[in-house]
């Protein structure tokens, strides 16, 4: 299964503060805007997602359809086919994104309680 890009999305208090923290860490802003309270932050081959208000939690995230650098990739499987087969594999698979065309997302929970997002955004 070819899942896309992946990220770590952190649920964060202060977007400013967080930013200017992981730059210190060596993270460079690549995509996001801050006033929108969203930045995807990255380090060579590290990437995180900063978020403030728009999640409980932490989480894993996966992106259907774009490559490591955020373009299209072409080879990622479309996000309908993913939710079916976790689903097929017997997994809830959060709300159904079947029957709608281009972006879509859902969420599923490991046994842990940790949540994964699937974000398609092409």
């Amino acid at each position: 299964m070819q899942l896309g890009n992946f990220s770590v999305s952190l649920a964060v208090q202060d977007i400013h503060a967080s930013r200017a923290f992981y730059e210190k860490l060596g993270f460079e802003q690549v995509h996001g805007d801050t006033a929108q309270g969203w930045a995807i932050m990255r380090s060579g081959e590290a990437k995180i997602g900063l978020f403030q208000g728009m999640f409980e939690r932490n989480l894993l995230t996966f992106n259907p359809g774009w490559d490591k650098d955020g373009r299209p990739d072409g080879r990622s499987e479309d996000i309908r086919a993913i939710q079916r087969r976790l689903r097929e594999a017997g997994l809830e698979a959060g709300a159904d994104v079947e029957g709608s065309e281009g972006p879509g997302s859902f969420i599923v929970t490991d046994p842990d309680g940790n949540p994964i997002l699937f974000d398609q955004h092409v």
